[in-house]
């Protein structure tokens, strides 16, 4: 059984029921919640200062509370045109550069869309602007890690085998797994025997230590033959999260659970909580 520390549990950006709507009381408000983690969300863009995102860091240290980053939603580093690839390269270092300000220890982005390209093609031209991006944080020694996302709809690149297969052809990035995505994007992956294989596979493409440095997103999902339409809160979703949760606990996954639910809170508790339970 998992020690309680294996797992950490957090939100997607500030508790809904923060003081005010900025990140140092969104980490207050997730120490009063008893909860861990907090995403640093910057989908929308990176206009954060450098000296907030110390500021930050500095706050969740005191606080004991683990941050990672989410970078701008508009990455498409298999975009047709040239200037919206070194965009998107320029968003995924400027959000690093602004993770490791914060202290955070992980970088979770969206890949991007295929367009008119295939698997194969839209996975070699993200895989060749990720190397020219890690290039430049190795030489700033970044220690952030980057970490790919699992994607809900089946216009994105990002399903399980295409996220495992770059993490083995780029050195030094890590999965962002997304078990709601994977269940919506394909309409199954929702029973303890599914998040078994999930798991497994991960073990097995990556390593055993990838099992211990995870950086998972949850929530619930409205889905239809296109994959994923919005989030919704568990409680409101078809996600088996008890199979769910027995599977991290029976493969002793540690790492980080960032929860995207729309009641993001109350789901994290919940999780949390559960995972807890004898």
């Amino acid at each position: 059984m998992s020690t309680v520390r294996s797992l950490v549990f957090g939100t997607a950006g500030i508790p809904q029921s923060a003081s005010e709507p900025s990140t140092l009381a969104g980490i207050r408000r997730i120490v009063e919640l008893g909860l861990d983690c907090l995403e640093v969300e910057f989908v929308m863009g990176t206009n954060m200062s450098f000296d907030t995102a110390r500021k930050i860091g500095e706050e969740a240290r005191a606080a004991g509370v683990s941050l990672s980053v989410h970078a701008p939603y508009y990455i498409n580093l298999n975009s047709p045109e040239l200037g919206k690839r070194l965009a998107s390269q320029e968003r995924l270092l400027s959000s690093a550069r602004l993770a490791e300000a914060c202290g955070a220890r992980s970088l979770v982005f969206h890949p991007g869309y295929y367009g008119r390209d295939d698997s194969k093609g839209t996975l070699e031209t993200i895989k060749k602007g990720l190397k020219e991006v890690l290039s430049i944080l190795n030489s700033e020694r970044n220690p952030v890690i980057l970490r790919p996302e699992t994607m809900g709809r089946k216009a994105q690149f990002g399903s399980l085998e295409e996220i495992l297969f770059l993490c083995r052809e780029v050195d030094g990035i890590l999965p962002c797994i997304d078990f709601s995505h994977i269940h919506a994007r394909e309409g199954k992956a929702n029973s303890y025997l599914e998040f078994h294989r999930i798991l497994s596979k991960i073990g097995k493409k990556l390593s055993q230590t990838a099992l211990k440095n995870m950086h998972i997103h949850i929530s619930g999902a409205q889905y239809n033959l296109k994959g994923e339409m919005k989030h919704l809160n568990l409680e409101d979703s078809d996600f088996r999260y008890d199979d769910w949760i027995h599977a991290l606990q029976e493969f002793d996954v540690k790492g980080m659970i960032i929860c995207e639910s729309p009641d993001q809170e109350k789901d994290a508790l919940m999780l949390k909580n559960l995972y807890q339970s004898p």
